[in-house]
């Protein structure tokens, strides 16, 4: 869900099995981004997403501005930009063969979610923070929830013999992130103090009692 902000935290990828060593350009990309947003971040809490220009942030990241674009090609992808997609899909696409696939979603949402969310970062909070009160990243975050909703519908339809276009299988992906996205902002709302899977549970939990309160 690129990016799709109210999914993820930005400074987790999906964990994996041990592999070769990263070369050292690797490393360093990896190091360059990380800087990059270390920086913006802090600049964000500082003085404010609107106020903080994209050349400041690569002075306060010891980088040029070409060098920040090259990376994240508009300021909001620096808050936007995950790996929660790829993540989310590799995850449904090992759950069971027979699960029905509210269920499988479920599992799927809350072990990706599980994964992005285990290092709790002053990041990844402001990160929540900023999605929720800037409207140039609510609106972009939307459109990353759309394609997330097709990444999960084209899983679906594989999974359950049904067009990925079924009304259906686009309704129970489309609850189902809607609940993630909602129960994130209420943990946001209530100042970030609690366990953010414990509202997705319950969020979660309404659908699969169909939406009794």
């Amino acid at each position: 869900m690129p990016d799709n902000a109210v999914m993820a935290s930005a400074q987790t990828s999906p964990a994996a099995k041990p592999g070769p060593r990263l070369g050292l350009r690797e490393r360093k990309k990896i190091q360059t981004r990380q800087a990059i947003r270390s920086a913006a971040y802090r600049l964000f809490e500082e003085q404010g997403y609107d106020a903080t220009p994209v050349d400041q942030i690569a002075d306060a990241a010891d980088v040029s501005p070409s060098t920040v674009f090259r990376y994240f090609p508009t300021k909001e992808d620096i808050v936007l930009t995950d790996e929660y997609d790829p993540l989310l899909e590799s995850v449904l696409r090992g759950r069971p063969a027979d699960e029905p696939p509210l269920t499988a979603v479920r599992h799927a949402v809350v072990d990706g979610l599980r994964h992005i969310l285990g290092d709790d970062t002053p990041e990844m909070r402001v990160r929540m923070r900023l999605i929720r009160d800037v409207p140039a990243l609510r609106a972009r975050s939307g459109e990353g929830m759309a394609e997330s909703v097709g990444m999960i519908c084209g899983v679906l339809a594989e999974r359950t013999g049904r067009r990925a276009d079924d009304i259906e299988v686009r309704v129970v992906t489309a609850a189902v992130l809607a609940a993630m996205q909602e129960a994130l902002m209420v943990w946001v709302d209530g100042g970030q103090k609690d366990d953010p899977l414990a509202y997705l549970g319950r969020a979660l939990d309404v659908l699969e009692r169909g939406l009794t309160l």
